[in-house]
């Protein structure tokens, strides 16, 4: 294992020591990955690669004989655990041997069977977003690898707009965007990408399906890709046609500017929910907030969605080195809707544009 993964778990041990707690159980794929290199991702929603356990001086890998051979390309054989049938019953045994009574879990991601085994053996300690905390400031390879990954986003996003005619479906548009994403470089995407056309631009989150697109409407693109292990994450709205209509035209000139007031005062100290509050009042300003229906933004990284979320009831303040995403919309379901979303990086006296 190198330096940068020891120096991250040292800072985890820190903060669960300074908890009262000597040991930690890592379940969360992502959390594993950023403290290891091992396996960023599980092989299925309902399996597990492997947990991460450290202790006030040690750590080690648990996982089975299908990683075996990946663990021993980043760490000492002294330093994993292979269990194989009865997984739960061997890992609760092999804690135990090392002298492990007590100790902490990611309580957002211990399966409920896990638990129940775990605590008829251990004092349990629900612990929550310690590693996340800790992954919300980026170093500067990380940032470099967002940086990458965000170009790579903008490029796609300036070959797609030509294929954007009338007659081409929602998942036709989603698949070229996926090919030009692995053909540029990405290892995958970050997320399953939405396209929206008309009044599907009205869902957030809106599933690309057999819609086409017409002379004269709007298409909205959510889309991202992984680089380097990092995540890209942007939107833009189109208007597909020679005649923009004017309530789309006031919406995207409306939603540009509430991005725009946020990102201009975000700076290292500012509370971060102010940063929602400010795009939420100028929406208030001319009536429409009530079409703003989620937060302006959230972290990005290993993962599309991290801490910290910026929304009505976020804690803590912006830090030098967060990359967070600033993405206000208004949706109107009888025909469609805008969201306009940056990448940016918190830096030492403002925000930066990825």
């Amino acid at each position: 294992m190198d330096k940068k993964h020891i120096t991250r778990i040292d800072a985890v041990r820190e903060r669960i020591l300074e908890a009262g707690v000597d040991n930690f159980l890592i379940s969360s794929a992502a959390n594993r990955y950023y403290l290891s290199g091992f396996e960023l991702h599980d092989p299925q929603c309902n399996e597990s690669s492997g947990y991460l356990f450290i202790t006030k001086d040690n750590f080690y890998l648990l996982t089975d004989p299908r990683f075996e051979e990946a663990a021993r390309r980043i760490l000492s054989e002294d330093n994993f655990f292979i269990y194989r049938q009865n997984k739960y019953d061997k890992i609760i045994n092999f804690l135990k041997k090392i002298g492990v009574k007590r100790f902490g879990f990611e309580s957002c991601y211990m399966p409920y069977d896990f638990y129940e085994q775990l605590r008829k053996h251990f004092d349990l300690v629900p612990l929550k977003n310690v590693v996340e905390q800790i992954r919300m400031i980026k170093d500067k390879d990380e940032i470099k690898a967002l940086q990458r990954s965000c170009e790579l986003n903008h490029k796609v996003f300036e070959q797609i707009e030509s294929i954007l005619t009338p007659g081409v479906s929602e998942e036709e548009i989603a698949w070229e965007i996926e090919k030009l994403f692995r053909t540029g470089g990405a290892t995958g995407l970050s997320f399953s990408t939405i396209v929206a056309v008309g009044p599907n631009a009205a869902l957030p989150h809106a599933i690309p399906g057999k819609t086409k697109i017409v002379k004269n409407c709007p298409v909205l693109i959510d889309m991202g890709g992984r680089v380097d292990d990092y995540c890209s994450d942007q939107t833009r709205t189109f208007w597909v046609g020679d005649s923009p209509g004017k309530e789309f035209l006031k919406t995207r000139e409306l939603v540009k500017k509430a991005q725009e007031k946020a990102i201009k005062e975000i700076n290292p100290g500012l509370p971060i929910t102010e940063a929602y509050f400010i795009a939420k009042s100028y929406f208030q300003e001319y009536g429409v907030d009530k079409y703003f229906t989620h937060g302006l933004g959230h972290g990005i990284g290993l993962e599309t969605h991290e801490p910290p979320a910026i929304g009505p009831r976020a804690k803590g303040v912006f830090e030098p080195g967060m990359v967070v995403t600033i993405e206000p919309g208004l949706y109107y379901p009888h025909w469609g809707g805008v969201r306009w979303e940056y990448m940016i990086l918190i830096t030492d006296n403002g925000a930066k544009i990825l």
